[in-house]
């Protein structure tokens, strides 16, 4: 396993500031744009259906409705509480966003809880006007990589086992991890609810062995803590630093930022995997 994937970024703080506003001014105009009306066709594209080139078809052979009336004027612009049907279906609009946060420790992972000092939505609040939901969850104690969408088969897709989504941590020891043990992890060992193995682990140094890379594709609750747990460790700390193919670069603790559109297109089409 490369090394390099566990390594922890640390670019300037200029860089992170100047990407922050880069992402604000993103959102901003997009508000902006969006409140005074769009093209059709980027209406139903938004709305998953088809690329808007294949909607500008949809819209000439008069397939889409607007407000109950067939629509066939290519460039008719419409607002976010028109309503537009296609094939008796009511399309929803709604922007997808994308966005990853770098999560800090003692942040709980949930929409609202009266019992946590600092939830991750806290954190993200303001960073776009669409509600976006995290994408499987990260407990207190364990930083890192929290993707963020309101695109529901994305996420879907990532969380569910079969897809095998790819994920690296950063483990910190209590103590060296022994080579037996290191072996063991690698064939798998049985835990309460099932054998589970790691795709691949490793030293992060090589004079400290308390360090750990593990790439594990498995969703389960705690999985990484309880692995070492079962075998003697203590995990002082977590650190996601991989996930579906996305990295912390650019992104420092408790920094987030919107995702480019490649990286939109390589999470759907899954060249993570």
């Amino acid at each position: 396993m490369d090394k390099k994937k566990y390594s922890i970024n640390r670019k300037a703080a200029k860089e992170s500031e100047e990407s922050k506003k880069t992402t604000e001014k993103y959102s901003k105009k997009t508000i902006e744009k969006e409140s005074k009306g769009i093209r059709l066709n980027r209406y139903i594209a938004n709305a998953g259906i088809c690329s808007r080139r294949e909607a500008d078809k949809l819209i000439t052979k008069g397939e889409i409705t607007v407000n109950g009336k067939v629509v066939t004027e290519m460039g008719t612009i419409v607002n976010l509480y028109d309503v537009v049907y296609y094939n008796n279906q009511k399309l929803n609009a709604e922007k997808k966003i994308y966005l990853l946060l770098n999560k800090p420790k003692d942040v709980v992972t949930t929409m609202s809880d009266p019992h946590a000092n600092h939830t991750v939505m806290e954190i993200i609040k303001g960073a776009c006007s669409e509600r976006i939901y995290p994408v499987g969850r990260l407990d207190r104690n364990t930083t890192g990589l929290l993707l963020f969408t309101n695109d529901g088969d994305l996420a879907k897709k990532l969380t569910h086992p079969k897809h095998l989504t790819k994920k690296i941590y950063h483990t910190f020891l209590d103590k060296p991890l022994t080579k037996e043990h290191i072996l063991q992890i690698g064939e798998g060992i049985e835990l309460e609810d099932g054998k589970i193995a790691a795709d691949a682990i490793s030293y992060v140094e090589k004079d400290d062995k308390t360090q750990i890379g593990v790439e594990i594709h498995s969703g389960k609750n705690h999985i990484v803590r309880r692995i070492f747990e079962h075998l003697g460790y203590k995990v002082v700390k977590l650190d996601r630093v991989y996930f579906a193919g996305l990295t912390k670069k650019r992104v420092p603790r408790g920094k987030w930022r919107i995702l480019t559109p490649k990286e939109v297109s390589i999470l759907k089409a899954g060249f993570w995997q």
